[in-house]
């Protein structure tokens, strides 16, 4: 019975230390949490952020470009026959009027030789025809002649004479072609591949025998588009022209990158914009003394455009696109981060020239921005701005 008593008591007394304690703990935590003075302060997001400021920017456009001989000219003969001897070499720079391919003469010779002769014929048939009214006329004076016999007398001498003159043409005709087998050079320029080998045969204005590039000028062909045609309108105040082509500098590069050291000047500008693609053909002369550059390579064509004195940019990391908009992050007076519309203009370097959405003064989150909602607080990090060195 005493043992029993006992474990009651012992149960009691555990319960009531228990209860004691809970109540001792949960008046504790409640009086740490009274104690603090109000709710913990919001947190701040670190970032990097530039303050913007005006500054001039000459943006440079790029155009693909590929380069053209100043003058091709195709090599046909006029004449058919066997090719005889390839006088030029292949890829070697020719002048005008030298020899480059002979065509097989004989036929052409032998052609020439029946022309002669034929007009010797002519000749010699008209000298009798003329001895002949000669002797006519005054035998008519005397009526010893019949006027119908001296009519045919004129008439013989006036068809003589006629045949004279077509044979002398034939003469002149067997000797151009004569000339035409040797085929030469029309233009100062550098030969291509011959077409046809030694032992061919060729037809007169159609076989190509080769190609002449006159390499010295060189055009360099690029487009615009149709809204750059417009915007460079409105800075020049006219149309692009060829006369007046305004100080701007043309720089033309390889495909390795190299720049072309030659002064490119604009000579020509299409008058119609191309309908297939909405630009504007143009064309740059280059010289090319050293035959560095080969028609039908490609090139880049760069140009800087009229310099804008208080012009806006920022970095291109800092530009995010959200359902085809683009938008900046920027940090308000509150130091609250905000979103804010901007329109993009053309990239300089590793910025990007802003249109409209952002002024001098705005400071725009560059770094860090993944971590922004709007209103967040933020703590900024200086950045230098575009145009100007770190602080």
């Amino acid at each position: 019975m005493k043992a029993q008593k006992s474990l009651r008591a012992a149960r009691f007394a555990h319960r009531h230390l228990g209860h004691s304690l809970g109540v001792g703990v949960a008046t504790g935590l409640l009086i740490a949490g009274c104690s603090g003075g109000g709710p913990p302060a919001a947190r701040r997001v670190a970032v990097n952020a530039i303050t913007l400021e005006g500054h001039p920017i000459s943006v440079t456009e790029e155009y693909p470009a590929q380069i053209e001989a100043s003058n091709t000219v195709e090599i046909r003969p006029r004449v058919g026959g066997v090719l005889e001897r390839q006088s030029a070499v292949e890829g070697q720079r020719v002048r005008a009027g030298q020899i480059l391919f002979e065509i097989d003469a004989q036929p052409y010779r032998a052609a020439l030789a029946q022309a002669e002769a034929a007009l010797a014929l002519a000749e010699a048939a008209q000298a009798q025809a003329v001895r002949d009214l000669a002797r006519a006329k005054p035998l008519s004076a005397l009526d010893a002649l019949s006027q119908r016999e001296l009519d045919a007398a004129e008439a013989a001498n006036s068809a003589t004479a006629a045949q004279v003159r077509a044979a002398e043409a034939s003469v002149k005709t067997a000797q151009l072609n004569l000339g035409y087998t040797v085929v030469r050079a029309p233009i100062d320029g550098d030969m291509s591949r011959a077409q046809i080998r030694i032992g061919g045969l060729v037809t007169a204005y159609t076989t190509l025998l080769t190609t002449v590039y006159q390499t010295d000028p060189m055009y360099i062909n690029f487009s615009i588009g149709e809204q750059r045609l417009l915007q460079l309108q409105k800075e020049l105040g006219r149309a692009p022209d060829q006369r007046n082509p305004s100080k701007r500098q043309f720089r033309v590069f390889l495909a390795d990158g190299a720049e072309i050291p030659a002064t490119a000047e604009l000579n020509f500008v299409d008058a119609a914009v191309d309908l297939r693609t909405d630009t504007l053909p143009l064309r740059l002369l280059v010289p090319n003394p050293k035959t560095l550059l080969r028609a039908g390579q490609y090139a880049k064509v760069t140009v800087d455009t009229a310099a804008r004195p208080d012009s806006i940019s920022v970095p291109q990391r800092a530009v995010q696109e959200l359902q085809d908009k683009n938008f900046v992050w920027i940090v308000d007076g509150d130091g609250k981060a905000q979103t804010r519309d901007v329109t993009l203009g053309a990239r300089v370097g590793a910025d990007i020239l802003i249109e409209k959405g952002l002024a001098s003064g705005d400071t725009v989150v560059v770094d860090g921005m993944q971590k922004l909602k709007a209103g967040s607080l933020v703590d900024t990090a200086p950045q230098a701005a575009p145009g100007k060195s770190p602080p």
